[in-house]
């Protein structure tokens, strides 16, 4: 089998979203979309699922307040009480006003910091990792559309040229 894919390049993000609705309609398999800019809709259009990341936020929140509140409760009532400005410190629910701030910093630092190396680990962006841009236009002003050659080569190009493509290449890939 081979290895084939056919990379489009437009000049314009409004070409490309109805090229894009155009390859899928044709139920061509988009692979990638390389823009130097997000562009709004693209998402929708290429038929991707939403994130779940919005999930993993709120678990990461979660272990953080729970990491804070556990914290809190060993450090300041059971392991080290202190009579601090005439608060006593034997119960936890009793201090609670005064632990909402750290309760709610531990919980945005734990959700920040953990989605970060999800977002990370999730894109497969490693340190010293070699950048995967086919084109260098694609960072300044071109948008390149990625799609899977199955031994259409010919009726892919012709449509791709159809489509408003500025160029159209065929690449074998690694």
């Amino acid at each position: 089998m081979s290895n084939k894919v056919i990379y489009a390049i437009y000049n314009d993000d409004d070409i490309l979203m109805d090229a894009v609705k155009k390859t899928r309609a044709a139920h061509h398999h988009i692979e990638e979309v390389f823009t130097p800019f997000p562009v709004h809709g693209l998402d929708k259009a290429m038929g991707l699922a939403p994130t779940r990341l919005a999930i993993c936020a709120f678990l990461y929140g979660c272990v953080g307040i729970s990491v804070a509140t556990t914290m809190m409760s060993y450090i300041m009532i059971h392991d080290w009480p202190q009579d601090i400005g005439g608060k006593p410190s034997f119960s936890f629910i009793q201090n609670m006003p005064s632990f909402v701030p750290i309760m709610f910093e531990m919980t945005v630092f734990f959700a920040a910091h953990l989605m970060v190396i999800t977002f990370y680990m999730r894109s497969r962006l490693w340190p010293f990792k070699e950048a995967e841009n086919p084109d260098v236009r694609t960072t300044d002003d071109h948008f390149l559309m990625e799609v899977a050659v199955n031994d259409n080569e010919a009726e892919l190009v012709s449509f791709f040229e159809g489509t408003g493509a500025v160029e159209v290449k065929v690449i074998e890939k690694n």
